[in-house]
């Protein structure tokens, strides 16, 4: 893994290790029954600013966990899971037609070599393709989004199959979100509640390598993976 793929992943790890440090510090000055209050007498305004934060997030590369974790700590795992896969969808819907439209040779570049593969993919597999980068981390999300709009895919297609694919992860981070919660305010749940997000996160991780497995064994491995193997 090279410097500029781990530099994200340290970033999130560090913004998650501050904020559970600062939440544990200030868990007794915390009143969840307040917090809930707050976010009940703002109406629609909170869940409609969490999504537009998100896409705006998921547009200007901010790692979308941060936002899934909030999203199950506010609204619990299925409200959570909801507005959460609707800011995702939203901003990965935003970045894919500005490059489509506005920003392609932005784009190429930072895309760099792997852009052929993607279009070979999608060429090849169409939705298919798109699902399966979505389950197996070829490209970080963030600038996925941005490439698949280089390719021949139909938005309405793009979405679908980002929409499916995306659930799963979404799901994990939301719980997880939630689990975190209930542990700060110390409710008897919270075990259940974070084995239930460990082992959804374990099943995700399991099925992109279970996924990555079957396309190397040659049952549906991208075109331009096969040539440049049959190559060397």
């Amino acid at each position: 893994m090279t410097p500029r793929a781990i530099l994200p992943r340290l970033v999130l790890g560090v913004v998650i290790a501050g904020l559970t440090i600062w939440l544990a510090l200030n868990r007794d000055s915390l009143d969840p029954a307040l917090i809930e209050s707050s976010i009940h007498d703002l109406g629609l305004w909170t869940p409609l600013a969490h999504v537009g934060l998100f896409a705006l997030a998921t547009v200007f590369f901010v790692p979308g966990a941060i936002f899934g974790l909030a999203g199950g700590a506010l609204f619990g795992p299925l409200w959570g899971t909801v507005l959460n896969l609707a800011g995702a969808i939203l901003g990965a819907s935003a970045s894919f037609l500005i490059a489509r439209y506005l920003a392609a040779d932005w784009v190429r570049r930072k895309a760099g070599g792997r852009l052929e593969r993607l279009i070979a993919g999608v060429e090849a597999e169409g939705w298919r393709f798109v699902a399966f980068t979505r389950l197996v981390p070829l490209f970080p999300f963030n600038l996925l989004n941005y490439a698949l709009g280089l390719t021949r895919i139909p938005l309405t297609h793009y979405v679908l199959a980002s929409l499916v694919c995306m659930a799963p992860g979404t799901l994990a981070y939301t719980w997880l979100g939630h689990a975190g919660r209930e542990a700060l305010v110390g409710d008897d749940s919270a075990i259940r509640y974070g084995l239930v997000a460990l082992a959804l996160l374990a099943a995700v991780a399991f099925l992109a390598r279970l996924v990555r497995r079957i396309r190397a064994a040659g049952l549906g491995e991208p075109p331009a993976k096969r040539r440049s193997g049959a190559e060397s």
